[in-house]
């Protein structure tokens, strides 16, 4: 499939390995201009995702300019992967497929740019991580995957994130794409009765440029809505 990747940081650039090894085109990526740190003559160090598409020769513009009129011709899927960028629907709609992204926790709970700091702060024994159908809601569109996983006593946010979570991600985007190219569409409600919703603890508030909203699905493609199955 030909993809465009919204994102950042080491996650963005694992999903943008992840989806040239399985054999998949990536158009262009969008992402933060520089990451954290500088390099030995003092300049600022480009961001991961944006260092790894520059290593390969793949177009790259700023995280936040990404629209309808400057998507690469011919996308069939977007991926968000670690992505801040709220999506709008002309850009949603500009893309075969539409866009997944991956939220890390176990999504209808803990909705919001901090899951995993709301769920260890909160507690919980148990979280996970899902892949999901953007849509017009703020991290509410329909699950193509997810898969949980215990949250160890004492353990902080960044080390749930590198040990369970970072990982889980990367597997669960490449389950998407491998159904994707088989030409099945995963999309499982979620329920609204079991949603929560917590504010960010240290970040600004998403811009939303657009409403988002994805069409039907491509002629050619089927809908699975059977219940997911969860794994250890």
């Amino acid at each position: 499939m030909r993809l465009f990747i919204a994102g950042q940081k080491a996650f963005g650039a694992a999903v943008f390995d992840m989806a040239i090894e399985r054999g998949h085109e990536v158009l262009g990526v969008s992402s933060p201009e520089h990451g954290s740190g500088t390099y030995t003559d003092g300049s600022p160090k480009l961001d991961r995702l944006r260092r790894v598409a520059t290593l390969k020769s793949i177009p790259w513009m700023p995280a936040g300019t990404l629209r309808a009129e400057n998507l690469p011709p011919g996308t069939d899927l977007i991926l968000a992967a670690h992505s801040h960028d709220y999506i709008g629907m002309r850009t949603l709609r500009a893309s075969r497929l539409g866009a997944v992204g991956y939220h890390p926790s176990l999504l209808p709970r803990h909705r919001g740019r901090d899951a995993v700091k709301w769920a260890v702060k909160m507690g919980d024994p148990v979280t996970g991580g899902t892949v999901y159908w953007l849509d017009r809601r703020t991290d509410g569109g329909p699950v193509a995957a997810q898969d949980w996983c215990f949250i160890k006593p004492g353990e902080t946010a960044a080390e749930l994130w590198r040990r369970a979570l970072f990982p889980m991600g990367v597997r669960l985007m490449a389950e998407v794409l491998d159904e994707l190219a088989t030409g099945v569409i995963r999309a499982v409600p979620q329920d609204e009765a079991f949603a929560t919703w917590e504010p960010s603890l240290d970040s600004q508030p998403l811009f939303k440029p657009e409403l988002p909203q994805i069409g039907p699905p491509p002629e050619g493609f089927r809908v699975e809505t059977r219940s997911l199955r969860h794994g250890t």
